[in-house]
C-alpha cells in the first residue's frame, strides 16, 4: 500500500510513505545507517542487503529518548565527516521516533543539507513520528526545542519489524492512533475500542488508517501554523511529564497518554467534553495498558513549564482539547487558575 503527501503550498516537496512495499532502497551517491545499538544486533545487516549505493557505511547510537541530545548529534556528524559524505549522499533513520528525529535533523544541517530516507522500526514512529518532516533533540529546557522541518524523500512501514516490539513500546504507539482517532475520526476511534491490535489484519488497518489521517493533515499545513497543531492532542502536558522526569521515567506514547487524560480533564472543565466521554476514553488507554496517571509534585512548576512548549507564543499557552470524539478545539485563552484547577486532580 502506499500514501502520498502532496503539499499543497510546495509539491516539490511531496514523497510516498510504502506500506509492506520495502523490497530495495536504491540511492544516488553514498549512504549512511543511522539507527541503535537494540535494532542493529536484530536487523541491521539484513537491512543493509536491501540497499543499493555506492557506499554503505553506519552509524550506531544508543537506545533511549535520554540519548536524543546535541552530544548524540554531534557523535552522528562527526562520523558522516569522516565517511566523506558530499551533498550526493543519502542518510537513511532505521530505528524508532529518536532515531528517526535525529537522522531527520542531521540531514537538515549536513552541509546545509542532504535527502534522507526514513524506516521506522516502531509503531509510534510508523504511525506518527516517521511522517511530516519534524526534525530535531531535546536539551535542559524541554522536548524537541531544537531542530527542523525537514521532509524525508520518502518512508518505508514495514510492520514485519514490530513483531520483535516490546510490549511497553508497542502500546506506546498505540496511544499515537488513538491520539489521531479521537481529534478527526470518531468511526476509527470506536473501532479501536473494540479491536485486537495484537491480530495482524488489525494492526495493519490500524497503521494505515493512522497514516492516512497524519499523512493529509501534514499536507494542508507543513510547518504547524494551523491544523497540524492538533496533532498534539495530550503533547502540551506529555513534554512536560517528560521534562521533569528527565525523559527516562516514561516512554513519550506513555506521557502522551497520561497528556491525553489531563488534556480531557481541562476539556470536561471548560464544558467541551461529558463526564462520561472522558471516562470512556480512559478505560481505552488502560485497555492498551497505558498508563493514565502522573502525580504533580510542585503544580506551579509543572504550569510555568508549558511556556517552553513550542506552540506557546505571545505568554499564552495553546492548549488542544477534544470537543465530543471526533472533532477539537484549539484554545490559547484559557485562564491560569482553570487550568490549575485541572492540574490539582492530578496533584
Amino acid at each position: 500500500m502506499r500514501v502520498s503527501i502532496e503539499f499543497a503550498a510546495a509539491k516539490s516537496l511531496s514523497y510516498d510513505i510504502f506500506i509492506d512495499e520495502l523490497e530495495e532502497i536504491v540511492v544516488r551517491g553514498k549512504a549512511a545507517v543511522i539507527t541503535n545499538d537494540k535494532i542493529a544486533p536484530l536487523y541491521l545487516e539484513a537491512f543493509k542487503r536491501k540497499i543499493k549505493a555506492k557506499e554503505i557505511h553506519e552509524v550506531i547510537i544508543k537506545d533511549g529518548e535520554k540519548y536524543k541530545n546535541l552530544q548524540t548529534m554531534e557523535y552522528i556528524l562527526n562520523e558522516l565527516f569522516k565517511f566523506k559524505l558530499d551533498r550526493k549522499s543519502t542518510l537513511i533513520a532505521f530505528g524508532g521516533g529518536v532515531v528517526g528525529d535525529m537522522t531527520g535533523f542531521a540531514a537538515a544541517v549536513y552541509q546545509r543539507g542532504i535527502d534522507f530516507i526514513q524506516v521506522p522500526t516502531t509503531l509510534l514512529a510508523q504511525v506518527d513520528a516517521s511522517v511530516g518532516g519534524k526534525t530535531g533533540v531535546n536539551n535542559h529546557f524541554g522536548k524537541n526545542l531544537i531542530g527542523a522541518f525537514y521532509q524525508p524523500r520518502a518512508v518505508y512501514c514495514e510492520s514485519g519489524f514490530l513483531k520483535t516490539l516490546p510490549n511497553r513500546e508497542f502500546a506506546a504507539g498505540v496511544a499515537e492512533i488513538i491520539k489521531m482517532a479521537l481529534m478527526f475520526d470518531k468511526e476509527f476511534y470506536e473501532w479501536l475500542e473494540k479491536s485486537d491490535l495484537n491480530d495482524e489484519t488489525n494492526l495493519k488497518e490500524a497503521i494505515a488508517k493512522s497514516i492516512k489521517i497524519k499523512a493529509d493533515v501534514v499536507a494542508q499545513d507543513e510547518k504547524e501554523s494551523g491544523i497540524r497543531a492538533v496533532l498534539n492532542y495530550g503533547h502540551t502536558f506529555a513534554h512536560v511529564i517528560e521534562q521533569k522526569t528527565a525523559y527516562s521515567q516514561y516512554l513519550h506514547g506513555e506521557a502522551v497518554a497520561i497528556g491525553i487524560v489531563m488534556a480531557n480533564e481541562l476539556a470536561v472543565n471548560l464544558g467541551l467534553l461529558q463526564r462520561d466521554e472522558a471516562q470512556k476514553i480512559e478505560k481505552t488507554l488502560q485497555r492498551f495498558s497505558l498508563p493514565t496517571r502522573y502525580q504533580i509534585i510542585d503544580i506551579n512548576s509543572f504550569y510555568e513549564t508549558f511556556f517552553l512548549d513550542k506552540k506557546s507564543a505571545d505568554s499564552k499557552i495553546m492548549f488542544i482539547l477534544p470537543c465530543g470524539i471526533g472533532n477539537f478545539a484549539i484554545r490559547d485563552d484559557i485562564s491560569e487558575d482553570i487550568v490549575k484547577k485541572t492540574l490539582e486532580v492530578f496533584k
